[in-house]
């Protein structure tokens, strides 16, 4: 086998650490990036077409940082020279009570309001008359924001594996799970099916299978995997158009009943659209228990709702599909970005990202990723984000 050398391995080649070895090959750091599977696959959470940008979370570093991911994604588009966001805004609306895995009506605004982020708040009957749902509560209400958007979330991984592919320092190997992680000194060594690398540092990325690359270091995160199910549904009024939203609502006896959906988009079957659930039944205990084909309750729930609330589709759920997506178990923590505990050896030199709904942070993650790596710090708060010791589990 060969040895080769390099200041930073990226270890996962989905959007995030593409992004991150992206912005490394800017400041001319040798880069390797290695992914199990192949490049712009659909086993991890970047499978599908399509995500959401918005600005409106319950928090305000989380509203911040969505601010701050802006002009990266406005840069993003200019360096690849394609269209990625579709500019629809973000509908948030049901029961002002509700709290779920995407926050809380009241508290978004809130948190909009303190940062002076502008938006229009709606009764149910004005989310009905402008948006195109029927036969909604009349305690609901809403938000919506202007800068929400549907990202293209496929041509931006392709974008991004190009502009890789330009960065004379970045190289990428594809069917290339680690298979082992030694130290020797200060330095990394890889063992993968392809050959044996060395780096200085390491950025680790590799989304919900985070775990079967730290536990090469002897710790983990305590997660839990979702295998989240989506669908189209055909407009039978090829005029109507709904922005991204997303629905608060208490559960169904032991069920989830949140859902989520996007407008209609010429990149992504242009006519349908996209509703999908934000809850599963039968949660994952382990990545490898995911499957393609998406569990039938969860899409009949989301048939239901389509039926009862929205106007203009059919009923029928089509172009099915799955999405496995890790989620911390660490209260208050969706997004997880620090660097390695400190019991193991050169975790300074070792910076993860992990867990939570991150699409519409990618270009900006990914030059957060390649700040720490290089530098051991960003300019960007990433203190609500770090573990803290204690939440990692040695073996």
């Amino acid at each position: 086998m060969n040895t080769e050398n390099y200041d930073v391995i990226v270890i996962g080649g989905g959007p995030i650490g593409l992004a991150t070895a992206y912005h490394l090959g800017k400041r001319k750091a040798k880069t390797l990036v290695l992914e199990q599977f192949t490049f712009v696959n659909q086993l991890g959470s970047s499978a599908g077409v399509s995500r959401q940008f918005r600005i409106p979370y319950p928090q305000e570093y989380m509203v911040q940082m969505a601010l701050d991911a802006q002009p990266y994604w406005d840069a993003l588009e200019k360096e690849a020279n394609t269209s990625l966001l579709d500019k629809v805004g973000t509908l948030w609306f049901g029961d002002p009570a509700v709290h779920s895995t995407e926050g809380n009506i009241a508290e978004a605004e809130q948190a909009l309001k303190e940062l002076g982020v502008p938006y229009t708040t709606l009764t149910a009957k004005e989310i009905e008359a402008k948006y195109h749902f029927k036969n909604l509560p009349e305690t609901y209400t809403g938000l919506f924001q202007a800068d929400g958007a549907s990202i293209n979330f496929r041509a931006t991984n392709e974008a991004l594996l190009n502009l890789c592919k330009n960065e004379e320092t970045v190289h990428l190997q594809e069917d290339s799970p680690v298979l082992d992680i030694k130290q020797n000194g200060e330095l990394f060594e890889l063992t993968t099916p392809n050959g044996i690398y060395i780096a200085k540092k390491l950025a680790i990325i590799p989304g919900p299978y985070i775990n079967s690359v730290i536990n090469l270091l002897d710790f983990k995160i305590e997660a839990a995997y979702w295998n989240m199910s989506s669908a189209y549904f055909k407009k039978t009024d090829p005029a109507i158009q709904y922005p991204t939203w997303f629905v608060f609502q208490n559960a169904i006896g032991e069920n989830g009943n949140q859902f989520y959906g996007f407008p209609s988009v010429d990149w992504d079957n242009p006519e349908y659209i996209r509703v999908a659930p934000d809850f599963v039944i039968n949660p994952l205990e382990e990545p490898s228990d995911r499957t393609l084909i998406p569990n039938p309750q969860e899409l009949g729930y989301t048939s239901d709702w389509v039926r009862d609330h929205m106007t203009g589709l059919s009923t029928e759920p089509e172009y099915t599909s799955t999405c496995l997506i890790s989620l911390s178990k660490i209260a208050n923590k969706e997004l997880l970005i620090d660097f390695a505990p400190s019991y193991v050896p050169n975790h300074n030199n070792i910076v993860l990202y992990a867990t939570g709904w991150a699409a519409k942070f990618t270009p900006f993650l990914g030059k957060i990723m390649s700040d720490l790596a290089l530098d051991g710090h960003t300019d960007f708060d990433i203190t609500p984000f770090q573990l803290g010791y204690k939440y990692f589990k040695a073996f």
